[in-house]
C-alpha cells in the first residue's frame, strides 16, 4: 500500500475532536502533525496492511510526517512474527520515535517467545543516548522479565540509569512499581535503601499506592518511605 493510499485511509477515519485531545497528551516540542485517528482504527488498518504484505515502502519512508503514521508503523512492526525481521525493523524505527505514545505502542508479540535472544538488544538499547530508545528498553524489561525470566540484575540495571529526561524516569518508576507487585522481596530494598534518585523514588511509591496489585499493608509501609524535601 502506497503512502498516498495510507494517508487517504487515515483521513477517512479522522475524528477532529479526538485529534485535539491527542495534541494535549503529546509533548509540544515533539509534536508532529496529528490527523486524529483512534487507536482501534489504527490497529485495524495495521492488520489489513500487514495481511496484504505490502508495507516495506511505508516502513522505509522515514521520518514520517504524521503522528498516526508513526503509530501505524509501530502497530505493523508489533505484528511481525519473525524475530530477526522484527528486530531489524525495530532498530530501524527506534531513532525516529519522538513521543511516549508511539514508544509504548511498539510492543512486538514475537519478543515474548524469544526472551533469551532479545536480551543483548535490550542491553544495547538501554545504553543509548536517545530518550525513547531507553524508555523502550525499560518497557521490554517490564513486559518480559518480571516473571519467569526475572533476574535481580535487571533491577540494578534500571536503577543505575542516570537521566534528566522525564519520559525515561517515568518509565523507570513504572518499572519499579510493577516489579514491586511481581517481585516485592527483591525490589523493596531499592526503596528502603533509597537507591533511586528522589524523583523516581517518590514516583515509584506513588504508582505503587495507585496500584490494585499491591496490598494495603504494603502501601501503608511505602508511604513511610517517601523522600521529603531536603533529605
Amino acid at each position: 500500500m502506497k503512502r498516498e493510499e495510507i494517508l487517504r485511509e487515515l483521513n477517512c477515519m479522522q475524528d477532529v475532536q479526538y485529534g485535539e485531545f491527542q495534541k494535549k497528551l503529546i509533548p509540544g516540542g515533539n509534536m508532529k502533525k496529528i490527523i486524529g485517528v483512534r487507536t482501534p482504527d489504527l490497529k485495524a488498518l495495521a492488520k489489513k496492511i500487514f495481511k496484504e504484505e505490502d508495507y516495506e515502502a511505508f516502513l522505509n519512508d522515514l521520518p514520517h510526517e504524521y503522528f498516526e503514521e508513526d503509530q501505524l508503523h509501530a502497530f505493523i512492526i508489533s505484528l511481525e512474527k519473525d524475530f530477526d525481521a522484527c528486530i531489524t525493523k525495530t532498530e530501524a524505527f527506534l531513532p525516529y520515535i519522538n513521543n511516549w505514545a508511539t514508544c509504548d505502542q511498539l510492543s512486538p508479540k514475537v519478543f515474548s517467545k524469544n526472551t533469551e535472544r532479545l536480551l543483548p538488544y535490550i542491553y544495547r538499547w538501554i545504553a543509548s543516548d536517545h530518550t525513547y530508545t531507553i524508555r523502550f528498553a525499560i518497557g521490554r524489561l517490564m513486559a518480559h522479565y518480571l516473571g519467569e525470566y526475572f533476574d535481580p540484575a535487571f533491577l540494578a540495571m534500571v536503577s543505575e540509569i542516570h537521566s534528566d529526561e522525564y519520559y525515561v524516569n517515568m518509565m523507570r518508576a513504572w518499572y519499579f512499581a510493577t516489579a514491586m507487585a511481581k517481585q516485592y522481596e527483591q525490589t523493596i530494598p531499592y526503596i528502603e535503601q533509597k537507591k533511586l534518585d528522589p524523583w523516581t523514588h517518590n514516583k515509584t511509591i506513588q504508582k505503587c499506592i495507585e496500584s490494585y496489585r499491591i496490598t494495603d499493608e504494603r502501601k501503608a509501609y511505602l508511604k513511610t518511605l517517601r523522600i521529603q524535601k531536603g533529605e
